[in-house]
């Protein structure tokens, strides 16, 4: 059983409310716009770290990462891109991943708008974590957390941090 953390548009902003999440997790999976190699470098000292770059990473974060992801946790596929589109309005690039790759999860990041939805069509469940980070338009901060066992996900939780309180 792996204890997962998903985050997205950190926009190199990581605090010890988002740590504290990390620190009961097995693995984090990043979704882009990272906004600066020190808050990847602080994520891969804590725990198994899987990211790609978003569309606000510089050239440095572009050459430690890939634009996608596809791997397998537990007996699980997974696939992980940072502007995806949703259900059933998929960006190109996303249709042609999911038609050839088959993912069980897609994680998606960039709207900073917190999204779960199953895509029957697709036989995929879609995840965009929202946004971790202080900038942008969002109200609060969110992360999902889960649990894959063998071939079940499991636990679904939402974090949602709330800036005007304090934690």
């Amino acid at each position: 059983m792996k204890k997962i953390l998903i985050l997205s548009d950190t926009h190199g902003y990581i605090d010890k409310r988002i740590l504290r999440h990390v620190k009961f997790s097995d693995e984090i999976w990043h979704a882009g716009d990272i906004g600066k190699l020190e808050v990847l470098e602080k994520l891969k000292k804590l725990k198994k770290t899987k990211a790609v770059y978003g569309n606000i990473d510089d050239h440095i974060l572009r050459s430690e990462l890939k634009e996608i992801e596809i791997f397998y946790c537990e007996k699980v596929k997974i696939c992980i891109i940072h502007i995806a589109g949703k259900p059933p309005y998929y960006n190109k690039k996303t249709k042609d991943l999911l038609k050839k790759e088959r993912p069980k999860i897609l994680v998606h990041g960039h709207s900073h708008i917190l999204k779960l939805e199953y895509d029957k069509n697709n036989e995929v469940l879609c995840i965009n974590p929202g946004a971790a980070g202080k900038y942008g338009f969002h109200k609060k901060r969110t992360m999902i957390k889960f649990q894959i066992d063998g071939d079940k996900i499991e636990n679904m939780n939402i974090i949602e941090i709330d800036d005007k309180k304090k934690q």
